[in-house]
């Protein structure tokens, strides 16, 4: 089948509500309508933005969709801080980013953890974007493969074919992420090409509809080249997704 591809802005700790609504609209009016014809486009704002970013999309009928970059895996309760799943749905979030290597590395989060994240997310009908990848020690030493199988197979643990097929995952080698590094495209089709046979030998044909992205010092000079690679469905951009000049030309990578 065709995978529409999908290109996500990760804005991190970035931009206060104001300054999202301006990135919003400015990128809005550098897209043209037949952008997304070809591809997908989510934004990630910081949760204090998300409630202004929902509703200047819905409010301009713009095409963008809602994403948030974390998630508690319970409904509620005493976790302050934490935001649950149902509480991101009522803002029609449709994607969730899960298990980030900076929640991994940062803030200890497990695979035990993602997991749960996961299928709280599905729970809800959202979209969990699943990210693994490898450090560059394990990278040298010839684990990135094992270390990403590891990671998928723990973080879809329990889920159904047509879940796994819901899902979305974004492979980020985690030395490229915010380096300046970036994986060159035959490595990135390498990694991923193997993660879609993985999900195929797991949950079936389901494989087929399951859209991998790259992520990693994305940006206008590289991002055709990345798209180029057969299994490879789109991107998660991190800085080159704060001007809306660049992630522009990121979106419109074929131009």
């Amino acid at each position: 089948m065709t995978r529409k591809n999908l290109i996500v802005g990760n804005w991190k700790m970035h931009a206060t509500h104001l300054e999202a609504i301006q990135m919003t609209q400015k990128l809005h009016y550098r897209l043209d309508p037949k952008d997304f014809d070809r591809v997908d486009v989510g934004l990630a704002p910081p949760f204090t933005a998300l409630r202004s970013v929902q509703t200047v999309i819905e409010a301009d009928h713009m095409q963008f969709s809602l994403g948030a970059q974390n998630v508690h895996w319970e409904e509620k309760g005493a976790f302050t801080g934490e935001i649950a799943p149902g509480m991101l749905a009522k803002l029609n979030v449709r994607y969730v980013i899960v298990g980030h290597s900076e929640r991994r590395q940062i803030f200890g989060e497990t695979d035990e953890w993602i997991a749960k994240k996961v299928k709280a997310v599905l729970a809800h009908d959202m979209i969990p974007i699943l990210c693994v990848g490898e450090t560059l020690d394990e990278r040298e030493a010839g684990g990135a493969m094992e270390k990403v199988e590891r990671q998928v197979l723990a973080d879809f643990e329990g889920l159904s074919a047509d879940q796994v097929g819901t899902a979305t995952i974004a492979y980020e080698p985690i030395w490229a992420i915010g380096t300046g590094r970036t994986a060159k495209p035959e490595d990135a089709q390498e990694v991923i090409g193997f993660i879609r046979d993985l999900l195929r030998r797991k949950w079936g044909d389901v494989a087929e509809e399951t859209r991998i992205l790259y992520g990693g010092s994305v940006n206008p000079g590289n991002i055709a080249a990345i798209m180029a690679k057969k299994d490879i469905d789109g991107a998660l951009v991190g800085g080159a997704s704060l001007d809306p000049d660049t992630f522009a030309s990121v979106v419109r990578y074929w131009i």
